[in-house]
């Protein structure tokens, strides 16, 4: 059998790539500082690429890469490989999660440290022979008893939360899918929103990706709930923080200062808005996983990987959707949508931070194997409702696990309406919240939510509408919708008359608008308005 070739387009440490030129069924080439047009003349010879982030994977590499099977990247972040041309190529995509978490932990306490005892400018001006004038110039922030705000909970947040109680700090979190049993395990009190956490916080870090979400997570508003005084911390991405909004904070008096490793534009301009600060200051040219430890994990990590798959076709931390096989994807192939709709649903209508998410079956489809199905709608989940990171079929267990989630995996072979039901159900401190949905033919349908009968398509824009259960509400939603110009493509009913309340389940052709949302949540027998898109 001919070798599989591996190309190591970028510096990793010594030991991975040691660990992949020992296997026998494996041939690695080192070739580091390669231009664009030198990797895709290269890289059609290739099984494997190994990258950090120098390298960039674009849709013309990939294009070229005939052979290519995997991207192993030493390290978290991807924004250097297009992912959906390599998920199209039928190039899975992996990262190491892992290995730099307390390297990047480590670094986000010195900062917080260092602008608390403003050890940049207290070094600056001892060199510079302002020993008594420094001594006199730079008094301190006390962290011992301050109220830290963590905002992201994944394994650096809990790493930096570990640290910060060790310093007396009293510790609240924010995390979408943080529950309140790891909260309790961790010893942290949970917060349910940003402000939340950040109302009267003497510090905040931040430990989550940049997406549209997180976006300024960090902006005037939110700085103004912090206590008077308080320090920001951000070692995660650039782009977090609001700088002009930090900036003006400042000024007045109200943000004592920052430590920051990531900036909004990298490299920062020499001339950077927050450059000119004397006083509880820390910046750093983004070093969080600058580390030998970290460098060596990584490395050691990602060869792994790539060994693991490309010998026997194990697959871990996948960032994109892996291949299934062909014998499983004929067996439940059409279960997969309905499940990946089941739980986006879920993640839309349900609680936020639940404990568990049940997803049961009954009739025919009990008698398959489910477990695929299962990791499926947590998948769905998660994409719907995480902000933090990469979910797919391959990594969405661990990160469920990691935020405290439960998933259970139910067969209850008993009597339905349908030959066969998918019930997806969350419960949140004894509540349970569900979905179901079934085949119809071979259309995938949602026939349950929360126990009201529908029955609607499982992708599209939706406009799901509670109301009391009276007559003109229906009437009175169509008409809003004629006049806002949006055209209703399909529309189920339930009415539950032990509440007293109605369920509308409207699909349109175009996605509602805020203005609309905001006029129907405001008319009288509204209960709730909530917009959809699967």
């Amino acid at each position: 059998m001919a070798k599989k070739r591996i190309l190591v387009s970028d510096p990793i440490s010594d030991k991975g790539v040691e660990l992949l030129s020992n296997h026998p069924d494996l041939e690695v080439d080192v070739n580091t500082g390669l231009s664009p047009e030198d990797l895709i003349k290269i890289i059609p010879d290739y099984h494997g690429l190994i990258i950090r982030s120098q390298t960039k994977v674009t849709a013309d590499v990939l294009a070229a890469a005939s052979e290519l099977k995997a991207v192993g990247r030493a390290g978290v972040g991807v924004d250097n490989v297009d992912r959906d041309a390599a998920t199209n190529h039928g190039v899975i995509v992996m990262n190491t999660p892992t290995g730099n978490t307390i390297s990047t932990a480590e670094l986000a306490f010195t900062l917080m440290l260092s602008a608390a005892r403003n050890i940049g400018p207290a070094h600056a001006d001892v060199l510079q022979g302002n020993f008594k004038a420094a001594r006199k110039a730079y008094a301190g922030i006390e962290l011992n008893e301050k109220r830290l705000a963590i905002i992201g909970m994944g394994r650096i947040g809990a790493e930096f939360a570990k640290r910060a109680q060790a310093f007396g700090m009293q510790v609240v979190a924010y995390d979408p899918f943080l529950t309140q049993a790891r909260a309790d395990q961790l010893k942290v009190e949970l917060a349910v929103s940003p402000d939340e956490a950040l109302k009267g916080a003497d510090v905040v870090t931040l430990h989550v990706p940049l997406t549209d979400e997180t976006h300024h997570i960090i902006n005037a508003e939110r700085l103004a709930l912090m206590n008077k005084g308080a320090l920001v911390v951000n070692c995660a991405r650039g782009g977090l923080i609001d700088e002009p909004a930090l900036k003006a904070a400042v000024d007045n008096g109200h943000i004592a200062g920052c430590g920051l490793d990531v900036f909004e534009d990298e490299p920062p301009a020499a001339d950077h808005i927050l450059f000119g600060e004397k006083k509880h200051i820390a910046f750093t040219p983004h070093l969080g996983a600058s580390t030998n430890e970290a460098q060596e994990n990584v490395g050691i990590q990602v060869a792994e990987q790539l060994r693991d798959f490309l010998t026997t076709g194990e697959i871990r931390n996948a960032i994109n959707m892996p291949s299934l096989d062909a014998g499983a994807l004929k067996e439940i192939g059409h279960y997969l949508d309905l499940a990946n709709s089941l739980g986006k649903f879920l993640a839309k209508l349900g609680p936020a931070n639940p404990d568990s998410l049940r997803v049961s079956y009954h009739g025919e489809i009990a008698e398959k194997d489910t477990a695929l199905i299962s990791r499926t709608t947590l998948t769905g989940y998660l994409e719907a409702a995480r902000s933090e990171g990469q979910v797919n079929i391959v990594n969405s267990p661990a990160v469920a696990h990691d935020m405290g989630l439960e998933l259970i995996d139910s067969v209850i072979n008993a009597k339905t309406e349908y030959n066969e039901l998918i019930v997806a159900e969350l419960t949140k401190d004894g509540q349970k919240f569900r979905v179901s949905g079934t085949i119809i033919g071979k259309s995938p349908r949602i026939v349950e939510i929360d126990r009201l009968f529908v029955d609607t398509n499982i992708k599209g824009h939706f406009l799901i509408v509670r109301n009391d259960d009276r007559p003109g509400i229906v009437g009175l939603v169509g008409s809003s919708l004629g006049e806002a110009g949006l055209n209703i493509a399909n529309l189920s009913l339930a009415r539950n008359k032990t509440e007293g309340d109605a369920l509308n389940i409207i699909e349109l052709d175009t996605a509602p608008g805020a203005e609309l949302i905001q006029s129907l949540s405001a008319a009288p027998g509204i209960l709730s308005v909530i917009a959809v898109e699967i």
